[in-house]
């Protein structure tokens, strides 16, 4: 069998986030029943005939599912075929979980919880449209220690409105000070449809300035390398030997399926997405009909470009000699002046086997990306 990475959404929140431009839904509770009943019915389907090496259950706020809901979930993939070193990760939001719920998690075989906390500053977390204080984040990852979790992501955001250097400073030194094993820093994205957008379109929504964010950004760093956390992504920072494998199968281009409203899956060179309406998903899973909204090959072409652009974001880089074994050609053969043009510019290394962005090609990542489009 196949050795496959998963990903399951749960859409539902207690209270959507002013920045959050994910599929996610709040006051859509009468749904969750029916919701967990047809993913269940969707796991079964797709996920049986595969070995799974790493599970994502990420939304939305998994954590917001009552008990009897998540034990439905949990243990319909206990029952998959689950690889002996399983990274098995889920997202939880503070507020939302209790000793329960964890004690469910850990007894259903999770290892790995990721909590979305994005500042220390109670102030800040309401203007972000957060549910939850500091204090109760403390609280939530303190059970979580004691009930025996031993793998912990804290996700942070630096580049949020009113957010100064010394919140950002004092932030990212408090969490450091609780040793989380692994910890996600990402710039604020103001992306359409979000409350934040509307507000900046207004020119009511005060961002840090581009000198204070890049600022941000070196002490992010700089930070988070003197408490011993290595950094492997682009936004993400870890104790040795506690990267997410789960993330990493995206970065790598490594298949994956994803169930659930909304979900993407990659598998033998198709990229598919699920439909992202509650009502027609819930419907055609009862009727065992296609939830799949979008299915598309990718071409030569795509592949060779998404390697370049997900293994880009990795700070190792890319190997060049998988990139030949992949695409049975050398990358200098389609890439010979892109590559050069970027060494002779600081911002791309080509050492031994491997290409990787430099300091300043990470700060301009997005204009390196693109200079490896390829003309189709």
């Amino acid at each position: 069998m196949k050795e496959i990475s998963l990903y399951i959404h749960i859409p539902f929140c207690k209270q959507r986030c002013f920045y959050c431009d994910f599929p996610t839904f709040a006051g859509r509770e009468k749904f969750r029943e029916d919701y967990i009943n047809a993913l269940v019915k969707e796991i079964e389907s797709k996920c049986s005939n595969y070995i799974i090496k790493t599970i994502f259950i990420g939304g939305g706020t998994p954590s917001h599912l009552e008990v009897k809901e998540l034990e439905k979930l949990l243990s319909c993939v206990e029952k998959l075929n689950l690889s002996e070193n399983v990274e098995y990760s889920i997202e939880c939001n503070p507020g939302t979980v209790n000793e329960e719920k964890l004690m469910l998690m850990k007894n259903y075989g999770v290892n790995r919880l990721s909590f979305g906390l994005q500042s220390c500053d109670d102030k800040l977390l309401k203007r972000i449209g957060r549910i939850h204080t500091f204090n109760e984040f403390l609280e939530n990852y303190k059970l979580a220690r004691k009930i025996g979790f031993t793998n912990i992501n804290v996700d942070l955001m630096y580049g949020l409105p009113n957010l100064t250097i010394e919140i950002w400073k004092y932030t990212l030194e408090k969490i450091c000070e609780l040793k989380p094993e692994h910890i996600s820093a990402y710039s604020l994205i103001i992306e359409e449809g979000t409350a934040f957008y509307s507000l900046y379109e207004k020119n009511k929504l005060e961002i840090p300035s581009e000198d204070d964010e890049r600022i941000m950004d070196k002490m992010t760093k700089d930070i988070l390398k003197k408490y011993g956390y290595h950094q492997y992504e682009i936004s993400n920072f870890a104790l040795p030997e506690k990267e997410c494998e789960h993330n990493k199968v995206y970065w790598s281009l490594g298949e994956y399926i994803g169930v659930g409203l909304a979900s993407s899956s990659y598998i033998d060179g198709y990229r598919l997405v699920n439909i992202d309406n509650m009502n027609e998903y819930i419907k055609r899973v009862e009727n065992n009909d296609n939830v799949v909204m979008e299915k598309h090959k990718n071409s030569r072409e795509d592949e060779i470009e998404e390697f370049i652009f997900m293994g880009l974001r990795m700070l190792s880089g890319i190997s060049l000699s998988k990139f030949n074994k992949k695409f049975g050609v050398d990358i200098n053969s389609i890439y010979e002046h892109v590559i050069e043009k970027n060494i002779r510019e600081g911002l791309l290394v080509v050492k031994d086997d491997f290409m990787y962005l430099t300091s300043k090609g990470i700060e301009l990542s997005n204009i390196v990306m693109s200079d490896f489009i390829l003309d189709k």
